[in-house]
């Protein structure tokens, strides 16, 4: 089994690429954001690897980090319905944190944004993967119990509040969340809603 690829980049192409290793070309298919990343022709590249092998077919899918692979799996494991392609639009529209954070939020319509996501996939990603996104948040790791609380409906009343507002602003959820909780650190846990708003407004006009 291949784990990972260490080589110069052969091709980018739509929805794969070729890493030259040695001389042999392995073909890639990755998400977007990890093909976007990727240098230029005959520069240095190394993506981690996850193979299938099945009975008519061995492909092998490339990611810019671990975590990224770590999604992958955890996407068609764990949820009815995602396969493979599936799962690759999920990671080419959300990074790894971004999707641990919508799914803390419960933000639907966030996870439904990747294409050939509907409505119900999203819901189904965001119900069975609740409990295991915060061991795999990355750099949303710090929020991400706050983030939980929040789309869940167990938050204290001036935090939810704050948010609705900003969320009514035309602040996505994650956003607004953010925010919040950078001026909860500035105004202390005992804050009223409307002193949250106005310190969540200037931390997300900066």
């Amino acid at each position: 089994m291949i784990g990972k690829l260490k080589g110069t980049v052969d091709e980018i192409d739509e929805d794969h690429c070729i890493i030259d290793v040695h001389g042999v070309g392995y073909v890639a298919y990755c998400p977007a954001r990890t093909l976007a990343a990727l240098p230029g022709r005959g520069e240095a590249a190394v993506l981690f690897i996850e193979t299938y092998v099945r009975e008519d077919m061995i492909r092998l899918y490339g990611f810019a980090t671990v975590l990224e692979r770590e999604w992958f799996r955890l996407l068609q494991n764990n949820v009815q319905g995602v396969g493979a392609k599936v799962a690759l639009a999920v990671l080419s529209t959300l990074s790894p944190s971004e999707l641990a954070n919508a799914i803390a939020l419960r933000d639907i319509a966030m996870v439904a944004r990747a294409p050939g996501v509907g409505k119900k996939v999203a819901e189904r990603i965001v119900t069975e993967l609740k409990s295991k996104a915060p061991a795999f948040a990355g750099d949303a790791s710090g929020t991400i119990g706050f983030k939980q609380e929040i789309g869940e409906g167990v938050a204290p009343a001036p935090i939810a509040d704050a948010i609705s507002a900003l969320t009514n602003l035309g602040y996505s959820r994650d956003m607004a969340a953010n925010a919040v909780a950078a001026a909860m650190k500035a105004a202390g846990e005992d804050a009223d809603s409307a002193k949250l708003i106005r310190l969540g407004l200037k931390e997300l006009a900066r």
